[in-house]
């Protein structure tokens, strides 16, 4: 446990379970939550037992976006404090994206406006069909600036057009269609179908995880030139030569598990 408004848990794989814990309001954050999640992803990435991390909530939404309360003291600051606190929004959203340990948000409920964000962020998306989204900003004359990288690269400019200016809701069956989540599953398949993605993710080098993130957003940001191409073979190169390159290419040449997967 760190706080009463966010659990964690790491079990004997280093499988760490973040977990907001606001059900009473939804799980939606304020600023309390959002320093609390920044400071604790920070921490666990750089614990080197801690292979992946899994986000969940308590309750039956997964995050409603800002609570209300802070939407009302944030009213009443001046431009300069709602930068502040946008700011720290901002930095929660970039340290989940660009986290080097693979990470899983757990949905077992609705996601709207900042909370959609916290999804879009994570590597792997799992729903359940009852889950419901919506970008719901502009409906308070406001608009979804600090999580628009992540949502837009997450479902493309075109569905972004339509679901930031409508506000409408949709749900899971067309979060999956537009690429938000990557699996709508049976309230009961839910862990199992989590822990299967956490068995996958697993059997990966550690080193080879971080690298292969950093290479998605790497290359999904670049032109492709000679510059790109070269780059890509310098990464896969020193790869190879790496201990756990060399780990790796030798277990499977030799019919055996790779070391990273003992106790897995």
């Amino acid at each position: 446990m760190i706080a009463s408004n966010l659990l964690q848990h790491v079990d004997a794989r280093g499988v760490a379970t973040l977990t907001m814990n606001r059900p009473q309001l939804h799980n939606a954050f304020d600023d309390q939550l959002i320093a609390a999640m920044t400071t604790h992803l920070r921490t666990l990435e750089g614990d080197p037992s801690v292979r992946l991390v899994i986000l969940a909530a308590a309750g039956k939404s997964f995050s409603a976006g800002a609570d209300l309360n802070w939407m009302k003291r944030m009213a009443q600051y001046s431009e300069g404090d709602n930068l502040r606190d946008a700011r720290a929004l901002a930095e929660l959203m970039r340290t989940l994206n660009g986290l080097a340990k693979p990470t899983i948000a757990r949905l077992q409920g609705s996601a709207f406006a900042g909370g959609m964000g916290l999804v879009a962020c994570c590597d792997i998306a799992v729903a359940v069909p009852s889950a419901m989204f919506a970008l719901t900003e502009v409906r308070l004359g406001l608009t979804p600036a600090v999580i628009s990288p992540y949502v837009v690269r997450a479902i493309g400019q075109r569905m972004a057009r339509r679901y930031f200016l409508t506000a409408e809701r949709f749900s899971a069956q067309d979060a999956l269609r537009m690429g938000l989540i990557h699996a709508v599953v049976p309230d009961d398949e839910l862990d199992k179908t989590v822990e299967s993605f956490v068995a996958d993710l697993l059997k990966g080098g550690p080193e080879s995880l971080a690298v292969t993130k950093d290479l998605v957003a790497t290359v999904s940001r670049e032109k492709l030139d000679s510059a790109l191409i070269d780059h890509t073979a310098t990464r896969i190169a020193k790869l190879r030569v790496s201990p756990e390159g060399q780990e790796g290419i030798g277990s499977f040449l030799d019919k055996r598990a790779p070391k990273w997967t003992s106790g897995s």
